[in-house]
């Protein structure tokens, strides 16, 4: 496997719209042509956040249990325009990317109602990267709850 880095957030399906991070309807035609396994990474994770729903809004940390490293389901391209920040704007080309999402488990929807990222563990890795459109489309799920930590306050 192939480590780069690229610049998250995937240029809109219109002009005007924000840029995408996060990925979920998969139906739409917009999505479609970058479900093909050459447009399919693999985002390193060890843990990841989610605001809470109800006030007053928070962070909560999730992982595996073991602590093992896990990757979030992603789709890149290559993109040309302005990224960066505000304070250091970069114009060129840029690889860029986005994860997917799914509902939540149970876990994870006690805390985010909307949605939660798509975890691959480590024997799923490489059905993502090659698998047909509709086998890696079956991956978008939520993972094992029974697989992830309950929510920890950042210490």
């Amino acid at each position: 496997m192939l480590i780069e880095e690229m610049r998250w957030g995937f240029p809109p399906p219109r002009p005007g719209m924000p840029f995408v991070t996060n990925v979920r309807n998969l139906e739409s035609s917009f999505w479609r042509q970058w479900l093909k396994p050459e447009w399919r990474c693999l985002v390193p994770v060890t843990e990841f956040c989610e605001w809470t729903d109800d006030p007053p809004k928070r962070r909560k940390w999730f992982r595996l249990k073991n602590d093992a490293p896990f990757m979030f389901a992603g789709i890149w391209r290559e993109w040309e325009g302005v990224r960066g920040t505000k304070k250091n704007p970069v114009e060129g080309k840029h690889k860029v990317y986005a994860f997917l999402t799914t509902e939540p488990n149970e876990i994870v929807g006690a805390i985010h109602r909307k949605a939660m990222p798509v975890i691959l563990t480590r024997g799923q890795w490489r059905d993502w990267l090659t698998a047909p459109v509709e086998i890696a489309k079956e991956m978008v799920r939520p993972s094992d709850a029974e697989e992830m930590e309950q929510p920890r306050d950042p210490a």
